[in-house]
This record gives structure tokens, sequence and C-alpha cells, in this order.
């Protein structure tokens, strides 16, 4: 293609880009993926080893409930092969609404289970089903979002309109405690566990119906359009592609997703640290609750910052220093719940999930699509992250074990998600550097079409 048809080529695909309504799309759904998330890692936390599994012994009965939380992040690296194919063949959209509506649905349904006390060990196996639904989805969800938003953005705002999928999971995150906190102060304990907390999983419908709404009006990329076009193969093979010229990429995805260790381990492990009468820490559960309402809100604020800086400075001055500073931030939050000082685990919590972790969280979307061509963008991250979140996944299970019931073991908690802060920063240290800088129709291409030097 010359370079008059090449200019004119970026010229008709911006007319074609709808940034802004990609943008909201990829917010909504996110928004609904991380709300129904954390709304399972808080009911997880605080009321299903009560009602889905055997009593006699509490830690037990807790370190399986994080274990269904987790094995939604098993169904995640499966579900990625799936969606990814999916994606890459028929368009951003088709998946957009798919993961959707399975993620709504199954939510929908987690909150008519019955009890433990009412049908046995049929409970948590149909809990683990609904969560396995879940993690198919999810496994979708926020790489076709990135793709949709990436693809539809200006090629110097590709970071900022790609923000946009995390934004709408710390959104998530908000409505999720923000839901759950009042019915917590406000229902007796015996109505929280009957009925009170079955409220917030019904709730995800509303967000169900306007995403859709949203979804369902939105055009296709035009990037995924002109792929297509282009294609010389009707029956095109994403994954076969991804797998021979883009395996290196993948792996850094993989690895680069240690990072999410972070999140899971603030969200859901630190709740149950605190509160849990087994550390004797005696922190209210309504504290923590309000820690990550303020921290998400912090985050929600400070995410578009981060991703405009990357835009304009690149990727990876902003991803590495928010790993190092979650590392930090991470051991001192750890150690103020050990100690028992709420002022100060208030203030590290909301300095780790709301400003520093945001950093990465605010750019991996760019930094990962950069890392791909259309053709194999959406499959090639949602096959790397999923793969990466699924230890994430684990992170409270784990977290839980490396404890043995005792809160003086918090330092091997700290310890390991500094590791999967230090893997992380490898992967992203050793990738491309200016991807922001290349134009979008040309993002992964160049790396991919390299021919291999001759052997000596």
């Amino acid at each position: 293609m010359s370079t008059i048809d090449t200019a004119a080529a970026g010229h008709h695909d911006e007319s074609r880009r709808t940034p802004k309504r990609a943008a909201l799309a990829a917010w909504s759904g996110s928004a609904l993926e991380y709300y129904d998330l954390a709304i399972y890692g808080t009911a997880a936390a605080l009321v299903f080893p009560q009602i889905f599994f055997p009593e006699g012994n509490d830690s037990a009965a807790t370190i399986a409930a994080f274990a269904t939380f987790g094995v939604a992040y098993v169904a995640r690296p499966f579900g990625s092969f799936l969606m990814g194919h999916i994606g890459d063949r028929l368009g951003r959209k088709t998946i957009l609404i798919g993961t959707l509506l399975l993620m709504g649905v199954s939510t929908f349904l987690i909150g008519c289970l019955p009890t433990y006390s009412q049908i046995g060990l049929w409970a948590p196996a149909l809990l683990v089903l609904l969560r396995l639904l879940q993690g198919l989805s999810a496994a979708g969800e926020q790489a076709g979002a990135n793709s949709m938003s990436f693809e539809h953005a200006p090629d110097d705002r590709r970071g900022f309109f790609t923000s946009w999928t995390l934004s709408g999971t710390q959104g998530g995150q908000v409505l999720a405690p923000a839901i759950f906190l009042p019915l917590a102060a406000v229902l007796p304990e015996d109505a929280l566990l009957s009925w009170g907390w079955r409220v917030p999983f019904w709730l995800s419908a509303v967000i169900v119906v306007l995403g859709f709404v949203i979804r369902a009006r939105l055009d296709e990329t035009p990037a995924f359009q002109d792929d297509v076009a282009d294609s010389d193969e009707p029956k095109r093979a994403p994954l076969k592609e991804l797998f021979a010229d883009h395996s290196p990429a993948v792996l850094r995805v993989f690895f680069a997703a240690f990072i999410a260790m972070v999140n899971t381990m603030f969200q859901v492990f630190a709740l149950n640290f605190a509160t849990a009468d087994d550390y004797g820490i005696g922190f209210d559960s309504s504290f923590m609750l309000w820690l990550a309402i303020v921290a998400n809100l912090v985050a929600i604020a400070v995410i578009p910052f981060w991703a405009m800086l990357s835009d304009k400075v690149g990727r990876k001055p902003v991803f590495l220093t928010g790993l190092a500073g979650s590392a930090v931030l991470v051991t001192a939050f750890l150690g103020a719940i050990r100690a028992g000082n709420e002022p100060l685990t208030f203030v590290l919590g909301v300095a780790l999930a709301g400003v520093v972790y945001s950093m990465p969280n605010a750019v991996w979307p760019a930094t990962y699509a950069e890392y791909f061509p259309t053709s194999v963008r959406l499959s090639g991250m949602a096959i790397g992250t999923q793969f990466g979140f699924a230890l994430a996944g684990f992170t409270p299970t784990i977290a839980g074990a490396l404890m043995g019931g005792e809160a003086d073991n918090w330092w091997r908690v700290a310890a390991f998600a500094v590791g999967a802060c230090v893997i992380s920063a490898i992967a992203v240290l050793t990738g491309p550097g200016r991807t922001h800088t290349v134009p979008t129709h040309l993002v992964g291409v160049r790396a991919a079409r390299t021919p291999a030097p001759a052997a000596a």
C-alpha cells in the first residue's frame, strides 16, 4: 500500500471510529463483571462459609468458600481459547453481548440458590457450576472490551479510552460493597444469612439490561472489519496464527498479569484477615467495606490520569512505577492490619488500591493490546491474561494456606505478593517499548513479520 493509500485508509478509519460509545460499552460490561466478582468475594468472606458448607470447622469452611471464588478463575483459561477464537473470527461485538448475558444470568441464579441446610452438598456443587459459567464469561469480557475500545480510539489516545474498561472494574467494585454494606448494617444476622445476601446478586439484572442496550447499538471496529476484508482465507484460524507468530507476547502477558494478585489480596483476603475470629485482629467488616469503597472511588478518579500520562510518556514507565509501589505498599498494608491499626490500615489501603495499583491497572489494557495485531488481538489478550488471572483467583486460598491460621504469618503473604510484582515487572520491562507511538493498524505487525535470521 502506498503512503497516500495508507494515509487515506487511516483517515477513513478515523471517520468510522466511535471511541466514546465504545468506551461506555466497555465500562458497562466491566462494571457488571467486577460487581459480580466483588459481590461474590465479599459473600465468600462474610456469608458463604456459614450457609454453603457444613458446620464444625470455620477455617475449613472459609478456605472452601475462597476455593469456590477461585474456581471461576480455573474456567477462565479454558474459556479464553473459546472466547478468543470467537472474538477474533466473528467480531468484538459478538463477544461483548454474549459475555454480558452469560455473566448476568449466572450471577442472578447464584442469588436463587438453596443453602447447605436445605439441599446438602448440592448447594456448593451448584455454586461451583455457576462460578464456572461466570469464569467462562469473564474469559472474554475484558479482552473483548479492551479490543473494542482500543480499535475505536484515536491512535494518540488509546491509553485513555482503553482505561475505561478498568474504570468500569473499579465502578463495579464500588457498587458491590455499597450495596452489601447497608444490608449488613441494617439486617439482623439471621435475615442477612437467609435472604439479605441474595439481593445484591439479583440487582445485577439492572446492569445487564443497561449494558445490553449500550452494546447492541455499538458498531464493529473498523480495524476488525478491514482485517476481515483483507484476509486471504475465508475461514480464519486466529489461534493457529497466534501461537505460530506471537507466543512470546502471550507468555509476556501471562507473567505481567500476575499483578492482579495484589487486587484479589486487597479485595478478598484482607477482608477475611482483618475480620475473622481466627486471626483475632478484630476489625469490623463495615470498616473494611468502607475502605474498599473509598479506595475504588479514588481509583476511578486517578485511572484516567495515569492512562493519559501513558499516552504521553509510554506504557512502561507508568506500569513499572505502579508495580514497585504496589510491592512496597502491600507489605505495609498487611503489616498495619496485623498491628490492629485502623487509621494506618485505611490510609495505606487507599494508597495501595486507589493510587499505586491504579497505575498498572490503568495501562495494562493498552499495553497488552499493543503486543498483538488486529487479527489475534482479542485471543492474545484473553489467553495471556486469563491464565495469569487464574493464579490471582486463588490468591485468597494460597494466602489462607500460608497464614496457617496464625496472624503472625502475615509476612509470608506479603512476600508472596512482592514476588508476583517482581515477576510482572520483569515481563513488562523486557517487552517492546514506545508502542504508544505506533499507528493502530501497524501495532504488533512489525515484530510478527520480521524474518528470522538465517542459520550460521
